[in-house]
C-alpha cells in the first residue's frame, strides 16, 4: 500500500485555497470583515472560517477588532509585502540603467526573476535590428537553460538546484544541459566568472549573456541579460560584451540602495 502524501491531502489543499481566498476578499472599501459575512462571500461553514481566522490570527495574517469582533489583515502580510515592493523598487531603479546598456550593446536586454524552477521576464528592451531575441514580459523559460536562469541558480541554496535537477533537465536543444553534475559545474564556473554564458541551449541561434542583480543587502534577486543571434554575437563578441552586462547589474545595487535603505526605515518605524 503507497504511503500517504500529506501534500496531496485534498483537504488541506482544501484549506489552504480557502485560506488564500478569506485573505484575499479583503479590500480598501472592505477592510474588516466579520465571519458570517465571510462564510456567506466564499461559500463555505462559519465554523471553517472561524477555525482558519483563528490559525491566521495566530501566525498575525490577520488581527481581530477587539471593539467589533472582526477580521482584517494582520502586520505580517505587511512583512511579507515590503520583500516584494523591496525586489521591485530593485527593478524600477534598474531600468534607466538596462536602456542605457541596450544602447550600447544594441541587443535585447532583460531582466528576470527565478520563480519556482523556472525564470520569468519582468522587463524587456528589444534590439531594433529586424532579427533579434525576444523575451516578452510574463513569458517563462527553464532556469536550468538560459543566461539568467543560471546566474540566479549559480548563488541559491544547494537545496534549489537540487530540486530543479530532480525535476529533470530536458533538452530544448542540442547544446542543452541535461547532466546535473554538468550543471553544478557551470553554476561554479559562473560564480568565478560573475556572469553566465548560454549558447544556444534554450533556443537554436541564439546567444545570451546575464549578470545576477543583488540588492543592498547582498542578496541575488534577478538577472540582467543580453541576447541575440550567434550570426552577431560571436564568440568575440560576447567576449566585449560581458563588461557592460556586469557593470551594469553592479551599478543597480548602487542605485538602489538608498530606496531599499528607505523603505528598510519605514518597516523598522512602522
Amino acid at each position: 500500500m503507497p504511503a500517504h502524501r500529506p501534500d496531496r491531502d485534498p483537504g488541506r489543499l482544501s484549506s489552504v485555497s480557502t485560506a488564500i481566498r478569506l485573505m484575499k476578499a479583503f479590500s480598501e472599501e472592505q477592510f474588516e470583515i466579520g465571519i458570517s459575512d465571510m462564510a456567506k462571500r466564499l461559500g463555505v461553514a462559519k465554523s471553517t472560517v472561524h477555525r482558519l481566522a483563528v490559525t491566521l490570527v495566530a501566525e498575525n495574517l490577520l488581527e481581530q477588532n477587539p471593539e467589533t469582533g472582526k477580521y482584517r489583515l494582520g502586520i505580517a502580510l505587511f512583512r511579507l509585502g515590503s520583500l516584494v515592493r523591496r525586489r521591485m523598487d530593485v527593478f524600477n531603479e534598474a531600468k534607466p540603467l538596462l536602456r542605457e546598456l541596450r544602447e550600447k550593446v544594441n541587443e535585447t536586454v532583460h531582466l528576470a526573476v527565478l520563480d519556482g524552477s523556472d525564470i520569468m521576464y519582468v522587463y524587456n528592451h528589444e534590439s531594433g535590428q529586424a532579427i533579434r531575441m525576444r523575451s516578452d514580459i510574463g513569458v517563462r523559460k527553464p532556469a536550468y537553460c538560459t543566461a539568467e536562469g543560471q546566474a540566479i541558480l549559480a548563488f541559491e541554496q544547494q537545496e534549489t538546484v537540487e530540486r530543479i535537477i530532480g525535476i529533470g533537465l530536458t533538452a530544448r536543444t542540442p547544446q542543452t544541459i541535461t547532466d546535473g553534475e554538468q550543471l553544478k559545474k557551470v553554476l561554479h564556473d559562473i560564480r568565478l566568472r560573475g556572469c553566465a554564458i548560454e549558447d544556444e541551449e534554450s533556443e537554436v541561434g541564439m546567444r545570451c549573456i546575464a549578470a545576477p542583480l543583488r540588492d543592498d543587502t547582498g542578496e541575488v534577486v534577478a538577472a540582467i541579460g543580453v541576447g541575440g543571434p550567434v550570426s552577431r554575437l560571436s564568440k568575440k563578441t560576447v567576449a566585449g560584451f560581458i563588461p557592460y552586462v556586469i557593470e551594469t547589474a553592479s551599478a543597480s545595487i548602487r542605485w538602489s540602495r538608498p530606496v531599499v535603505r528607505a523603505w528598510s526605515t519605514a518597516i523598522a518605524i512602522r
